[in-house]
């Protein structure tokens, strides 16, 4: 092992050959452990943890595995115990697709739990925070622990008893929301979020690294400064190049000096750019050409049932209530001639990373860990372990085929498919986005060849399509979706022509560009030779591909394409991978310097939640209102003590929780033109956190100070204050969404670019 392997975070050779030697004792014990009995068995995981510690590492695997062999009837392999005990040690483990991280995951979450540690399982989707509950509950339940699960669809009620189990499998998403959403609560019965001591995460890498730092924000109803129907118009009519541009990286556009006369004259005005237009058309006009240049239907978002639906590129899904902000929402609605929905303020955001740190123990496991091994350990100070495959991997990884064109490229493909489908062999194609899918789709199927389409408009058949998808002579054609937590068996979900497929050369995995990091290229990959399954991986990618583009930015390349339009020469192969490399290093720098901002944000949300649960939890905001407001106090003291304690909290969080809105607000601007601080020489993070504790000293005074005002004068009876009455009355609705502020990312779900829209 290399010093470099170590430097980086892995675990070193001495934590594997522990965690090695644990399994055989474990597995020596666990057959004549089962023959005992379920109650044998949990009686031997109790006394493997007494005293809410892990006494006997070696009992409680040899436990485990037994009530796995008992409760599900899998007897875990020794890989799988030793990586239950790299978990249970903290770590994040590398497992190849198919080698059971489901049921590595529950073994440890068990461990975790008996050792009177509640777990929340973070997974990635609701598919698989359902099935992964549903799945393990038997083998968790043995041990006499509870287990549920969270989705999108969850009532309140639903989510105050989930929080009570003592394994919670999860969408991250969901989790970092509810604390949101209980932020804006007045009443602790109005909570549903109680935190966990241990985060194991599913798929590690893409939550805490990929989505680390998305901003995921609550906002609150309120008109949103749509374009009207007239500026839609005058827009739909600009012409590219000549009234508008777009910057070389996809990510910004600008009316040019001939399209601000043409806005000007189809709205009948002077100018865009005078003291009565600035902030308000000018505003509604860049909404509507951000909408029509930057997001591109099928791509960004889809349309369904009449509404925008935006789409996560990470995982190819519909990104179920979220919407984008500033009023982009409704540009994109109005762009698709569709009704316009209601807008909204911040009332409140969280990062992936920041809802990290709630946590005393994080640990987690994934197929493609060891590429993030700098990141897990510089932003979450955790090592990596490697576990090896049960069964060596038969998979042949081909070379990438590279060509000059995206178009000479999609015609290779649709050749290796329709070669692969003629042998009998099942085909999975990796797509960058619904709008490639269905492209790819399309010219599958004018040779003759019945595609099933996997992405964001039929994610709800996923599993049926996978269960079939290893058919012989199966075509799938994906999104990222294909790339997380499904395993695709040889032979269909039966496997009952498994020695047809396997003759025929197993699973071909086809990638039509190379993506921007390598880790999603072996997500991928890892589709195929599952198990010691034979498989074949092949990348096709073109020097228009967007990784070639940006990576390679600045770089000239001289080639002679052959008749096909194929690159031959080898340097190309270096290249591409070159410009991924660039681009994972711009990722990389990228997460370092929005994490540099975010964290102050994130330490100054401490603070605000500290001071929230002070005030609802204690008598503290009744006191403090005493204090400033006596008279007002004894005025209402023939109130019940509860009624006149409920009115106080209502008054001092609403206004705490609007300054904290202002707050974020006034950052997110000051955010916009810190650039303009290197103009002058300064440097704008060292600016960007002098303006934030200046613009946060202030906050909680100002909150009080307003507190009082509203208390002094709001009616007040024995059901608290009617903060409507004196016109503060909450939003009437809220929704979460995610912003993706990753300027590499050309299809970034959520707002991708929305930075950059006014700058």
């Amino acid at each position: 092992m290399s010093w470099l392997w170590r430097a980086l975070g892995a675990s070193t050779g001495s934590h594997r050959r522990r965690s090695g030697q644990l399994a055989d004792r474990a597995l020596e014990r666990a057959g004549e452990l089962a023959g005992a009995g379920e109650r044998a068995v949990a009686e031997e995981a109790r006394a493997a943890t007494k005293g809410g510690k892990i006494n006997d590492e070696a009992a409680l695997l040899a436990a485990l595995a037994a009530g796995s062999r008992l409760s599900l009837g899998i007897e875990p392999y020794r890989v799988q115990l030793q990586a239950v005990s790299r978990l249970l040690a903290g770590d994040v483990i590398q497992m190849a697709t198919g080698e059971g991280k489901t049921l590595v995951g529950a073994l440890a979450a068990a461990g975790f739990a008996l050792s009177s540690c509640d777990v929340h399982v973070l997974t990635v989707n609701d598919y698989l925070a359902r099935r992964d509950a549903e799945w393990m509950g038997p083998l968790l339940e043995l041990f006499g622990l509870s287990v549920a699960s969270l989705g999108q669809d969850s009532t309140s009620a639903e989510r105050q008893e989930a929080y009570r189990a003592s394994v919670l499998y999860s969408p991250i998403n969901e989790v970092a929301f509810d604390v949101l959403r209980d932020a804006q609560a007045a009443d602790l019965n109005e909570t549903v979020h109680r935190d966990a001591p241990v985060a194991l995460v599913d798929e590690a890498d893409s939550v805490l690294v990929d989505e680390a730092l998305v901003p995921l924000v609550l906002a609150g109803a309120e008109h949103a400064a749509a374009p009207s129907g007239e500026i839609t118009a005058a827009v739909s009519r600009l012409e590219a190049d000549r009234d508008f541009e777009v910057d070389s990286a996809g990510r910004a556009v600008y009316l040019t000096d001939d399209g601000a006369e043409e806005v000007e004259r189809a709205l009948g005005i002077e100018s865009l750019y005078s003291d009565e237009h600035v902030a308000t058309t000018l505003v509604q006009v860049n909404l509507a050409l951000h909408a029509r240049a930057l997001l591109a239907r099928d791509v960004d978002y889809i349309v369904a049932d009449g509404k925008v639906k935006l789409v996560d590129a990470s995982r190819g899904r519909v990104a179920a209530l979220q919407r984008w902000p500033d009023g982009l929402q409704a540009a994109v609605e109005a762009k698709e001639g569709l009704e316009i929905t209601e807008g909204g303020r911040i009332l409140d955001s969280t990062t992936v990373q920041a809802h990290m740190a709630r946590y005393e123990t994080v640990c987690g496991m994934t197929g493609t860990a060891v590429d993030a091994v700098d990141q897990l350990r510089q932003f979450y100070d955790l090592r990596v372990s490697e576990i090896e495959r049960n069964q060596p991997t038969k998979r042949v990884d081909e070379p990438d085929r590279i060509y000059a064109t995206a178009e000479d490229k999609l015609a290779a493909v649709t050749e290796r498919i329709a070669a692969e489908h003629a042998a009998g062999r099942p085909v999975l194609v990796g797509t960058d986005d619904v709008a490639e899918s269905e492209r790819v789709a399309g010219l599958a199927r004018e040779r003759g060849i019945d595609a099933a389409v996997l992405n964001a408009k039929n994610d709800e058949e996923e599993a049926g399509i996978i269960a079939e998808a290893g058919r012989p002579g199966a075509v799938t054609i994906s999104t990222q979706m294909a790339g997380r937590g499904v395993d695709i068996k040889l032979g269909g979900a039966d496997e009952a022509e498994r020695d047809r497929v396997v003759d025929a050369g197993g699973l071909c995995v086809i990638g039509t560009s190379r993506h921007r990091t390598r880790r999603l290229d072996d997500q991928l990959r890892g589709r195929a030779g599952r198990q010691g399954d034979p498989g074949c991986s092949v990348f096709f990618a073109s020097l228009e591909d967007d990784v070639v583009r940006v990576g390679g930015a600045g770089e000239k390349v001289v080639a002679t394409p052959g008749p096909d339009g194929r690159l031959d020469e080898k340097e190309l192969s270096g290249f591409v991978a070159h410009c991924q490399r660039v681009t994972e290093g711009q990722l990389l720098e990228i997460h370092a310097q929005t994490w540099r901002y975010n964290k102050l944000l994130a330490d100054q949300r401490e603070i605000i939640d500290r001071r929230r649960a002070r005030l609802l939890e204690t008598d503290a905001a009744l006191d403090e209102l005493a204090e400033r407001a006596p008279s007002r106090v004894e005025e209402l003291s023939p109130l019940p003590k509860e009624a006149l304690l409920r009115a106080a909290r209502q008054v001092m969080l609403f206004h705490l929780g609007d300054e904290w809105s202002r707050h974020l607000e006034t950052m997110d601007d000051v955010r916009e033109s810190i650039h303009l601080r290197a103009i002058a020489r300064e440097t704008p993070i060292d600016e960007f956190h002098k303006i934030s504790i200046e613009e946060f000293r202030d906050l909680a005074r100002r909150a009080v100070d307003r507190a009082v005002e509203t208390f002094e004068s709001v009616p007040v009876d024995e059901d608290g204050a009617h903060l409507d009455e004196a016109g503060l009355a909450r939003p009437s609705a809220t929704w979460t969404y995610m912003v993706s502020d990753n300027p590499l990312d050309q299809h970034g779900s959520a707002a991708s670019g929305i930075r950059s829209i006014f700058t």
